[in-house]
């Protein structure tokens, strides 16, 4: 009984269509970050040295890339709200799942042997997640006109002002 009801729960949580990963594949995560009242979307690239947890509502990835010459390693939770989107862009032939071995190499010893795959994996259509990204893109041209219709209102006063001015310098000049 309570299984049953701790499985609805986590159900509820997962996304309905998560794009199938796996480790070797280089991806572009699309994450959003909230920077004080502001939302917007930052693409991380890399790729995946780990996949844990592939069908519970706690899959996880680690992407790894190299950011001038430094390893950074990044975990997205993939039923995560803040992962708005994942695209495959290369797929490896790999025979683990975890490719710790990366972190000691560099350069071209870190290529893998690309292998071919049907790009139509990429075309997963999550509802919630277009809905979102369109909200934020929707804050961002509200935000934006918002602080165009400032800067008008301001010059507006500014033009006022120096017309007063202006018409002052005249009277005296008289």
């Amino acid at each position: 009984m309570s299984f049953e009801l701790i499985k609805a729960a986590t159900d509820k949580q997962k996304k309905s269509a998560v794009v199938d990963v796996k480790s070797g594949d280089t991806v572009k995560v699309h994450q959003k970050i909230k920077e004080g009242n502001k939302e917007r979307i930052q693409i991380f690239e890399g790729t995946i040295i780990r996949v844990d947890r592939k069908n519970s509502h706690t899959a996880r990835i680690t992407v790894r890339k190299i950011a001038s010459g430094v390893g950074v390693e990044k975990s997205f939770l993939l039923h995560s709200p803040l992962v708005v989107k994942i695209e495959v862009m290369r797929r490896a032939k790999v025979r683990r799942n975890y490719l710790s071995y990366l972190r000691q190499r560099s350069g071209k010893s870190t290529r893998l042997t690309a292998k071919d795959f049907d790009r139509s994996i990429n075309d997963i259509h999550d509802k919630q997640a277009e809905a979102v990204e369109e909200e934020v893109k929707e804050e961002a041209k509200v935000a934006a006109e918002e602080k165009a219709e400032e800067k008008a209102q301001a010059e507006a006063k500014l033009e006022a002002k120096q017309a007063e001015v202006e018409a002052r310098h005249e009277e005296e000049a008289k």
